[in-house]
């Protein structure tokens, strides 16, 4: 009944989120699985990354997508307000860096967010054109999750990749778009969560965030929760496998 771990953006907790870093970082910790965010520069290729605007991560204002990929290498994800200068070196990370990282921590899998923000610029043909090819190589132990539903059915037609929706509310689980996908797991924030015990699905695994404390991630996976991603990968890793730990 304990639930697997995600590793939401990486190491976060400890890195600056959706850097090469964080990932490696999850990944040697033991993470089964780490989640991570990708936008498009103005030329059309994946980076990682979560917001909208970059100045929270790279200090600077505008967002990723009116740049071109050579402007955004040329940028540094340091996350100033929170590391200071600790990673003032750290580039933004391409897409094309996650298949290299996966294949030298076997049995390790991701989830390939794909953001509205880019969805909504460039659309969900360009969005995958851009991402799925880079994916190939690794695509059994990749699955696409977006809050753009459109996306993931669009990619299931595309040669069957594994999908994940993100759920805006839990009653979209009843909508005649996801009873069709049939997706492999389903993301749902904790707070939106049915008060049900066990928590049910029409198909697939369900994964919850954010849960950063043992003992909630245990009472979820006593509820039916498979997966919880968390921004304390290696912090919750060691609590859970620590003998006599949280119940």
């Amino acid at each position: 009944m304990l639930p697997e771990l995600v590793a939401h953006r990486g190491w976060t907790r400890r890195y600056v989120e959706n850097t090469v870093t964080a990932l490696q970082a999850a990944l040697a910790v033991g993470a089964p699985y780490v989640e991570l965010d990708v936008q498009l520069s103005r030329d059309g290729v994946p980076f990682l990354f979560h917001d909208r605007d970059l100045e929270r991560i790279c200090g600077v204002s505008g967002p990723l997508h009116e740049r071109s990929a050579d402007d955004l290498d040329a940028l540094r994800a340091s996350e100033p307000e929170r590391f200071g200068t600790q990673f003032q070196s750290e580039p933004l990370a391409r897409l094309a860096t996650l298949p290299p990282l996966l294949e030298a921590h076997p049995g390790s899998r991701a989830f390939v967010e794909l953001k509205r923000a880019s969805i909504e610029v460039f659309g969900p043909e360009a969005v995958l054109d851009a991402v799925l090819p880079i994916l190939e190589s690794v695509r059994e132990r990749c699955c696409l999750i977006s809050f753009d539903h459109a996306i993931l059915t669009l990619a299931r037609a595309r040669g069957g990749w594994s999908v994940g929706p993100v759920l805006d509310e839990w009653a979209q689980l009843e909508s005649p778009e996801l009873i069709a996908l049939a997706p492999e797991f389903v993301f749902c924030n904790l707070w939106r969560l049915p008060d049900e015990d066990p928590i049910r699905i029409p198909s697939g695994i369900l994964a919850v965030y954010e849960v950063d404390d043992p003992a909630l991630a245990r009472a979820l996976g006593a509820r039916g929760v498979g997966l919880v991603e968390t921004f304390a990968v290696g912090e919750m890793l060691a609590a859970l496998e620590a003998p006599g730990g949280p119940e």
